[in-house]
């Protein structure tokens, strides 16, 4: 089943491309390209299977990917770095969450919510030279860079940040403040 032709034109403005482009995408001519969204005429099943297909593949090119929106400035810690540096580091940077490696590799990630959590459960003073390791939670997911955005906000409702990865080597996070820059 296809969309309405309704979505022909909406999403070519979308795109920002003209008729013109469209009917040399599709082969079709700009004239009935015009027809179509005008609603004077209906194409057949394969003219607007065509259509459709030429857009889609156009959204997917023109959707921005994790590697579009991430934060490439990542504020992060190391395993036995001390927790009074570290988060000494997240109230300069204003970040409300460090991921934490151990040289090049993510092990874990430090919150301002785990920290909360742990402070009232201990003594905050034994809590200030311990190393980061101690209190750190799992790592966060990670994606390739290549990942389209819209894949992100479910996975990012559940995970306090996402690490964008490009051969294999962290580039980026993603924070819910990011995914918001996806509204345009």
């Amino acid at each position: 089943m296809l969309p309405g032709l309704e979505y022909i034109k909406q999403t070519r403005l979308k795109l920002g491309i003209t008729q013109r482009k469209l009917a040399s995408l599709t082969g079709i001519s700009t004239s009935m390209i015009n027809q179509i969204e005008t609603g004077r005429c209906k194409p057949s099943y394969d003219t607007a299977k065509k259509i459709f297909e030429i857009l889609s593949t156009l959204e997917g090119k023109s959707s921005k990917k994790a590697g579009d929106i991430c934060s490439r400035n990542i504020i992060f810690a190391q395993k036995d770095d001390i927790l009074y540096s570290v988060v000494e580091k997240m109230r300069l940077h204003f970040v409300s969450q460090v991921p934490i490696f151990e040289g090049q590799k993510i092990v874990g990630i430090v919150s301002e919510d785990s920290l909360a959590k742990r402070m009232v459960e201990n003594d905050e003073k034994n809590l200030k030279n311990i190393t980061i390791d101690t209190v750190m939670e799992p790592s966060p997911p990670l994606v390739d860079s290549g990942t389209p955005a819209k894949a992100l906000v479910p996975l990012i409702r559940f995970a306090k940040c996402i690490l964008v990865t490009e051969k294999g080597n962290v580039i980026g996070i993603i924070t819910t403040t990011d995914i918001l820059k996806m509204v345009e």
